[in-house]
């Protein structure tokens, strides 16, 4: 179906503005639906239901803060953004303050929110084909990449709306039809409170594969049956009892548990009581309130700035239909957003043992057979399934087209050519940090993309629409400063860690030091270089906040 939609909507690219663009010429709810399509990414499908198993009710002020970003993007950014009659944030960057540098600058924050980005969506796509088929991890990545490739090298921003506004609804029904069904088959079966007082534990007999070696905490002492090292000893077969505490799990060890027996934590899952993990701000991931608002306040104004997302207002027709596009949205992802809280909700029900292997991502893929084995499971898992591929395949081709977009917009031989090349920069890049970040959730690795923009992209625009003070300097300290720290935290996580303590936290949730930090060098630089306020700032003021029939004139 993807690629059906692709070649259809190649059929009408010509120019430049075809790919970039589509010529402005996608309807408001058209548009809303292809934004809809590519904000349902693999951590908005997959990982948000994981984050809700492990650590409940703390995580469901993020698809909050996302939607409630939208409506800030509404506001502030989106009508002023399309008057502007820019491509992408660079050309916006360049035109409202005449630097070249600083377009470099903000090209350079670009490929990384959007690289950040994508590395989710590989990763999901290759932990949903090993779950449910057994294939290799990177036969997920090739086929995203694949598809991704097909389809945006040859149609662009024309041939990637089609896509996006079918897929919206595509994941809407694959997601919404087996919650349903899974959950009046919880009311079916008692319906037990997830919620219920202790830590999770085994409704039945549950063997637990294994695959990697694993340090895990036991919230009691439990009796289990082993095929393989525990504690550095070879067990075959037989019964062992684990006192409460941590211990250490082989590779390639099968664990039996009986019913009623607690559910061990991958080491860095906190072991939560049912009124903690209902409770928001109880415990959480054991990083306290600045965690939380840290990570609520980068979604929140990180929303704003995504590069892939802000592209598409560039399509509408004019700026009061860019608005109208920006009002839809928040209705359709609050919409989508109760599924996944549901699948978690549930998955502490029937899939706890995923808090043992730390696989979260596979709550949503598993939910249905283990509720529901035999064919009518099967049947629900390949509808998710779907769903699931819908999310990482749409999502990477706006990605991608945003990426591409700003890199062949910064070349002196601009045009499809330029543009076809930055798509395989922007598909290949990532590939170079992949192989080597582990079992990170895909939700906790967009959290990195979105304090990127939040740190630097989301200040350029709130200021440069907003603020006639700002200069080429305030705008490329503040972008450096928010920016490159952002990058800099994120790469770490990837690349050096795991951290403890307060490193762990500001290195995952940075974004309520480097935000403010960001405004703050934009404001006090340019202010101290006021002098160089670009001579058209009125000008260009007048042409982001006035109507189009007035400034056209």
């Amino acid at each position: 179906m993807t690629a059906a939609l692709g070649l259809y909507g190649r059929r009408a690219v010509r120019t430049t503005s075809d790919l970039l663009i589509a010529s402005r010429g996608v309807t408001p709810w058209w548009n809303a639906s292809a934004i809809g399509g590519e904000y349902i990414s693999a951590a908005a499908y997959l990982g948000t239901a994981g984050l809700v198993l492990a650590y409940g009710a703390d995580m469901v002020w993020l698809p909050m803060g996302a939607t409630a970003g939208y409506v800030l993007l509404q506001a502030f950014v989106t009508a002023p953004l399309r008057r502007s009659g820019a491509y992408t944030i660079s050309d916006f960057a360049e035109w409202r303050l005449g630097s070249r540098a600083v377009r470099r600058i903000v090209t350079g924050c670009v490929c990384f929110v959007g690289w950040f980005y994508l590395l989710p969506q590989f990763q999901g796509a290759g932990v949903t084909l090993r779950v449910l088929t057994g294939a290799p991890v990177w036969a997920g990545w090739a086929l995203v990449i694949a598809v991704a490739l097909l389809v945006v090298a040859s149609g662009g921003m024309r041939s990637i709306t089609a896509v996006q506004a079918v897929q919206f609804w595509v994941k809407l029904v694959a997601v919404a039809v087996p919650a349903v069904a899974l959950l009046a088959l919880w009311h079916l079966d008692g319906g037990a409170d997830p919620a219920s007082a202790g830590a999770p534990t085994f409704a039945r007999d549950t063997r637990v594969h294994v695959g990697h070696g694993l340090t895990v905490t036991l919230p009691a002492d439990t009796v289990v049956t082993v095929r393989g090292p525990v504690d550095g000893v070879p067990r075959a077969g037989e019964r062992l009892r684990l006192p409460a505490g941590t211990h250490t799990i082989g590779p390639g060890a099968d664990v039996d548990f009986p019913p009623g027996a607690p559910v061990p934590h991958a080491g860095r899952l906190t072991v939560q009581d049912g009124d903690t993990w209902a409770m928001p701000f109880g415990h959480g991931e054991g990083l306290g309130l600045y965690a939380g608002y840290s990570a609520m306040l980068g979604v929140l104004l990180g929303t704003m700035g995504l590069p892939h997302i802000l592209m598409r207002f560039y399509t509408n027709a004019s700026g009061t239909t860019a608005r109208r596009t920006a009002a839809a949205v928040p209705a359709l992802l609050a919409l989508f957003s109760v599924f996944p809280v549901l699948y978690g909700a549930l998955g502490r029900l029937y899939t706890p043992d995923l808090l043992l292997t730390g696989d979260l991502d596979a709550t949503v893929l598993l939910l249905p057979q283990r509720m529901l084995p035999g064919p009518a499971g099967a049947l629900l898992t390949g509808l998710v399934a779907a769903g699931a591929f819908a999310a990482f395949i749409s999502t990477s081709c706006g990605i991608v087209v945003a990426i591409a977009g700003t890199l062949s917009q910064c070349v002196r031989r601009r045009g499809v050519t330029a543009f076809r090349a930055g798509v395989v920069l922007a598909l290949a890049a990532p590939l170079a940090l992949l192989p080597g970040i582990g079992p990170q959730g895909a939700a906790n690795v967009v959290t990195m993309a979105l304090c990127v923009s939040a740190c630097s992209l989301c200040p350029l625009l709130v200021l440069g629409i907003w603020w006639r003070g700002l200069t080429a300097p305030g705008a490329g300290a503040g972008l450096l400063l928010g920016g490159g720290l952002s990058v800099a935290a994120g790469v770490a996580r990837l690349v050096a860690g795991p951290f403890t303590g307060w490193p762990a936290v500001l290195l995952t949730h940075p974004a309520m030091l480097l935000a403010p930090l960001s405004f703050a060098a934009m404001v006090a630089v340019s202010l101290l270089t006021r002098r160089r306020v670009p001579r058209r700032a009125e000008r260009a003021l007048a042409r982001l906040h006035l109507p189009e029939d007035i400034t056209a004139r």
